[in-house]
């Protein structure tokens, strides 16, 4: 698709059906779709809904920033790009596009473990962007990852936490889709009815970089896109426990971070163990189908977290979502889906037009409830509607 098609969405809703429109059903149901009934996907966005602002007036507005300080780092917005896999597979060089989108932006953007671009090629397009890392199944695996992330010179780790397993993800047999991709007449007739993602990115891809593999879920290379009789390695995650934590933080000289934090006595383990922040995360309703959205989880949570930065993803489609993530007790948000959807339609240029659209919301809101500083939103700021 093209820049102008990107640029008339009026919001990050409005980049889902462009999406859907441009990749093949397989690709596209792998991004929007979730596990076994989307129970989860759908009540993280339905949270939002469930809480009503109280704006106050006749205050000077006039001077209000939207900019947001964590780990030592002023940000020029609240939100980051959230770590989604294989999106170089979505768009053309998917990981740098984005990557590169939020450098301009000058918002975080977090490298998926399950990306198929060498981690040293996207941190030379952003050197501020984060890794985010799927434990290995034993220890040496996991020291030598770790050390990768810190040689290619990643300042800031975020580990996955919720990935003991391979969730029943329904969506994805239905549609076609697998990791590796197998090769077939479905998938075959699928691309050629989707010629514009077919030569634009898959097919350019091929010709100029070769096939893509899975670069950084190990210290060495993992799995190609698409193959007949490869498969990815999820083993052994299931006996992952708190020591692997406390063996990455010794060896881990950066900030740490640990995402998939979903109750309180986990925020306070996480803390104990040495992490430095949390993401608040159902893995975007992709792992246990029924797990809460995470705005209703938050406020315990983020009250629980000691002196760790608190951050929040899941269901963020709105700058409002955004100011209600922070009233509840995040110091930061991520958006995941969305900018992915972008980068499908247009590639940077789309994703820096849905950071664009999100920053005009969030500055616009900012005004309506009254507020100049993200210090002042606040739970004063909301109250909960029964019944939504």
């Amino acid at each position: 698709m093209s820049i102008r098609t990107a640029q008339s969405a009026l919001c990050l809703d409005d980049f889902e059906e462009m999406s859907r429109r441009h990749l093949p059903r397989p690709i596209f149901g792998y991004i929007a779709g979730a596990t076994e009934r989307n129970a989860s996907l759908e009540d993280s966005a339905r949270a939002y809904s469930e809480w009503r602002f109280r704006p106050r007036v006749l205050r000077d507005v006039s001077h209000r920033s939207p900019r947001a300080t964590i780990f030592g780092r002023e940000w020029s917005m609240p939100f980051g790009i959230a770590p989604m896999g294989m999106a170089a597979l979505i768009a053309y060089r998917g990981d740098i596009a984005i990557a590169k989108a939020a450098k301009a932006a000058d918002i975080p953007y977090v490298l998926s473990g399950s990306s198929l671009i060498r981690m040293e090629e996207v941190i030379a397009a952003n050197p501020d962007a984060w890794f985010q890392a799927y434990l290995p199944g034993n220890s040496d695996r996991v020291a030598a990852l770790v050390d990768r992330v810190a040689a290619a010179g990643f300042g800031t780790l975020l580990l996955t936490v919720d990935t003991a397993v391979l969730p029943n993800r329904e969506n994805n047999v239905r549609n076609g889709f697998s990791t590796p991709l197998k090769p077939s007449l479905r998938l075959f007739m699928d691309g050629a009815l989707h010629p514009s993602w077919s030569i634009g990115s898959f097919l350019r891809t091929i010709q100029q970089h070769g096939m893509p593999h899975f670069e950084n879920s190990f210290a060495e290379r993992g799995a190609p896109i698409m193959a007949k009789n490869v498969e990815r390695d999820f083993t052994a995650r299931d006996h992952l426990n708190w020591e692997h934590l406390a063996l990455i933080r010794r060896r881990w000289p950066g900030r740490l971070v640990v995402k998939g934090v979903m109750h309180p006595d986990d925020a306070r383990r996480a803390e104990a163990e040495g992490a430095d922040g949390i993401v608040v995360s159902n893995h975007g309703g992709r792992q246990l189908d029924g797990t809460a959205g995470t705005l209703r989880v938050l406020p315990e949570i983020a009250a629980a977290s000691g002196n760790m930065t608190v951050m929040l993803d899941g269901g963020i489609r709105r700058g409002t979502d955004i100011l209600k993530g922070l009233a509840l007790g995040a110091h930061f948000v991520f958006v995941g889906r969305p900018m992915l959807h972008a980068a499908a339609v247009a590639g940077e240029a789309g994703v820096s037009h849905a950071i664009g659209l999100l920053k005009g919301e969030l500055n616009r809101n900012m005004a309506l409830l009254g507020v100049n500083s993200l210090d002042e939103v606040t739970p004063d700021c909301l109250m909960r509607v029964a019944g939504v």
